[in-house]
């Protein structure tokens, strides 16, 4: 599940450069964001009886991490190219895996650093620092992200939880992306909007959700080490953006980590359950 998420989120990424000569990296995320919430919203119709105080309340959280994050990255992306945006991103999920992780575990997170510091080649210091900074600002966004997630998995049944947050994220990109999108919008745009929506966030978002009921945040932060190497081939085969040979080493090293974390990372998912079916639900 983790893995098809990782491969939606870079083709959906891809995809949506092709926005940015219309509505900017800003516009782009706040048309897949609010669709995405309106779907989520139709498809789920969640109701407050369906959500204890605590869930309520990471969901709002999810949803103004997961804004943080979108709307950060396609910044970012729009100044760097996307496998080196992808790396930089991943120091948020790596920081996860290292502060989660204990005794053997941490060698999948420092495997996939060496990985991240060679796919970037920073020595070379040729990358736009406000694209880095974009990069780095949705790595914060990210590591939030998972925690959050696995959280409001944990307390809300099934995927009522994107149901909030996704609504969430969308009125929040459109308080800051949609008065530049006034006049820009056709149909055309719209309807390439939804597609996004469908391939990132709303097929990925739901993937990552069920995964993280399985996996501990350490073996799913570690796991998304894969999501920059992904970016690389994808970068390459649909953006023509080729690496060179050192970033194709790191490429192996990332992808060594993702394995070896995701055959160590499984949930103690019966006790898990038990804990979560105790906590009460408030009503309406």
């Amino acid at each position: 599940m983790a893995l098809a998420s990782m491969i939606c989120v870079q083709l959906g990424l891809a995809a949506s450069v092709g926005l940015f000569d219309d509505v900017g990296p800003e516009g782009a995320a706040c048309l897949r964001l609010t669709w995405a919430g309106l779907l989520f919203l139709v498809i789920l119709r969640p109701r407050r009886s369906s959500f204890s105080s605590r869930g309520l309340k990471a969901a709002v959280a999810l949803g103004v991490a997961t804004a943080g994050v979108t709307m950060c990255f396609m910044a970012a992306i729009d100044r760097l190219p996307l496998g080196t945006a992808s790396a930089l991103e991943f120091l948020g999920p790596l920081g996860v895996a290292v502060a989660r992780g204990h005794g053997t575990t941490k060698l999948w997170p420092a495997l996939a650093a060496v990985g991240i510091v060679l796919l970037t080649e920073p020595w070379h210091g040729t990358a736009d620092p406000i694209g880095v900074a974009f990069a780095l600002a949705a790595a914060v966004c990210w590591a939030a992200y998972i925690v959050l997630t696995q959280r409001v998995g944990d307390e809300v049944k099934g995927l009522n939880g994107l149901a909030i947050s996704m609504p969430v994220a969308g009125l929040i990109s459109i308080a800051v992306a949609g008065p530049s999108l006034h006049g820009e919008l056709t149909g055309q745009i719209l309807l390439a909007g939804l597609g996004l929506a469908i391939l990132l966030p709303v097929i990925p978002f739901a993937l990552e959700m069920l995964a993280l009921r399985r996996l501990t945040t350490t073996a799913f932060g570690t796991l998304m080490s894969l999501e920059p190497a992904i970016a690389l081939v994808v970068g390459l085969f649909v953006l023509s953006q080729a690496p060179g040979l050192v970033p194709a080493v790191g490429l192996l090293f990332v992808v060594a980590a993702g394995v070896g974390a995701e055959r160590t990372g499984a949930r103690d998912y019966v006790t898990r359950s038990a804990k979560s079916a105790t906590r009460p639900i408030v009503s309406a």
